[in-house]
């Protein structure tokens, strides 16, 4: 990959193509980091009334006990009857599917939602798990390389951009 796209302008076309969907009951869930910066941006551009959630997924992780712990975790709020409402499942960069499982299995210890929608900003492909974005603002037309991770960074001002970060 040459070039890295504007995630400012990915942004843009996410909400583009979620506003016709949106009704008075949408509820958003970010998953922590990128996906809960991605979510208040969205949360905020389509006016959801309902108020945002956010998740950790790290204990959720199939791979938990192969992943270095991140030191400072992060709790997960759903500030929102889960119950019964249509919600939007918001992260970064969809990968190997991994963490939009885990996500999904932490999403239902809040209660059954009445269906749930995955908003992703990139989806580099190269998934292990049968998982699909219902709103995706872009798709890479090839892989990156299992050796390199595409990762969303937020500046002070609240500005959103994308980093190449080898691992």
């Amino acid at each position: 990959m040459t070039s890295l796209p504007d995630a400012e302008a990915l942004l843009e076309a996410l909400v583009a193509q979620m506003r016709p969907d949106i009704t008075p009951d949408t509820a958003l869930v970010g998953i922590h980091t990128g996906g809960a910066w991605l979510a208040e941006r969205l949360h905020e551009a389509l006016g959801i009334r309902q108020p945002l959630g956010t998740i950790d997924v790290a204990f959720y992780r199939d791979d938990y006990g192969e992943r270095a712990l991140q030191p400072q975790l992060r709790r997960s709020a759903i500030p929102f009857d889960m119950e019964g409402a249509p919600v939007i499942l918001v992260d970064d960069v969809l990968f190997t599917g991994r963490t939009t499982r885990a996500a999904l299995n932490e999403l239902f210890d809040y209660g059954r939602p009445a269906r749930v929608d995955l908003a992703v900003l990139v989806d580099r492909g190269e998934r292990e798990l049968p998982i699909a974005p219902r709103y995706c603002a872009l798709t890479l037309p090839e892989p990156i390389g299992p050796g390199t991770r595409l990762q969303l960074e937020q500046a002070d001002d609240g500005s959103l951009s994308l980093r190449l970060i080898d691992v």
